[in-house]
């Protein structure tokens, strides 16, 4: 069974961050270990979280523990997200680059580690929403690591330096950035999409614009794509898959009038493309 690594937030009542990510990679049948960046009650957009940061030492701690268990050498995934300091940011870029380094056990379940950062630093309606000593510490120690980056639209923007308004500034920034970028909330008409970029090849998965639309969409986004990578399937296809499942869970949400993304509830329909989703090839 594949084995990811998954540095995020815990939020214990709220379908957002590593939490979310470990939910819905178990529909894959991808085993995930989950070390907490920080411990709250609920996400902050519904008012102050409960709990706290994870202290660097105790974060240190629990990476020991996985380490010391064998598990580096069998990880097929490492998924990172929010961070609450950069102390934290630095001990995950450690971790990632001690288990690139570990003797590949032959039991593994693919022949390669692969690292996915989500850089949750910020968005449009707010901006930098961390402290911008954790945003440059994503930029400098995290996104160098990585074998695809996946930000929304204005934090592509904020890491590539460079404008992201539709789907063709959204691919120039990702080739300014260096690496395989997949983004979210890439406007086009009346409708939203994502952009994958990367390898000589661009795609866009666009859909309609739902009403209300719960918190955790770029976290699950994420683990679905990730998802993909690790079952080696083509970004077409990856991109398909992972939007459609996106966009089925904000249906059923929809419909079960859902505060929180129903990511158990939905079960076998994240692997699901949609109906709703079409992909197009970008030039």
């Amino acid at each position: 069974m594949p084995l990811a690594l998954v540095l995020s937030s815990h939020v214990a009542s709220s379908r957002v961050g590593g939490f979310a990510q470990a939910l819905a990679l178990s529909q894959f049948k991808i085993d995930p270990v989950f070390v907490p960046t920080v411990l709250f009650g609920r996400h902050p957009g519904w008012g102050p979280p409960g709990g706290a940061a994870v202290a660097a030492d105790t974060f240190q701690g629990v990476l020991d523990g996985v380490e010391d268990n064998g598990h580096f050498s069998r990880l097929d995934l490492v998924i990172t997200g929010y961070f609450a300091d950069a102390d934290q940011i630095g001990l995950a870029a450690a971790a990632i680059d001690a288990a690139r380094e570990a003797e590949r056990d032959p039991n593994a379940a693919t022949p390669a580690l692969r690292v996915v950062v989500d850089p949750v630093i910020g968005d449009a309606d707010s901006g930098l929403y961390v402290k911008p000593e954790v945003a440059e510490a994503v930029a400098a120690e995290l996104i160098p690591r990585a074998d695809l980056v996946a930000p929304n639209a204005w934090e592509l923007a904020w890491l590539s330096r460079e404008p992201v308004e539709d789907a063709a500034s959204a691919v120039e920034a990702a080739r300014r950035l260096g690496k395989p970028v997949l983004v979210s909330s890439i406007p086009r008409r009346d409708d939203i999409g994502v952009v994958y970029a990367g390898g000589g090849e661009a795609w866009m998965a666009v859909h309609p614009r739902l009403a209300s639309v719960p918190k955790g969409t770029g976290d699950l986004l994420t683990a679905l794509f990730a998802a993909a990578l690790v079952e080696d399937q083509p970004p077409a296809h990856a991109l398909a898959r992972a939007v459609g499942g996106l966009v089925e869970t904000l249906v059923a949400a929809e419909a079960w009038s859902a505060p929180e993304l129903p990511i158990v509830g939905v079960g076998s329909r994240l692997k699901l493309a949609s109906a709703l989703v079409k992909v197009e090839r970008l030039g």
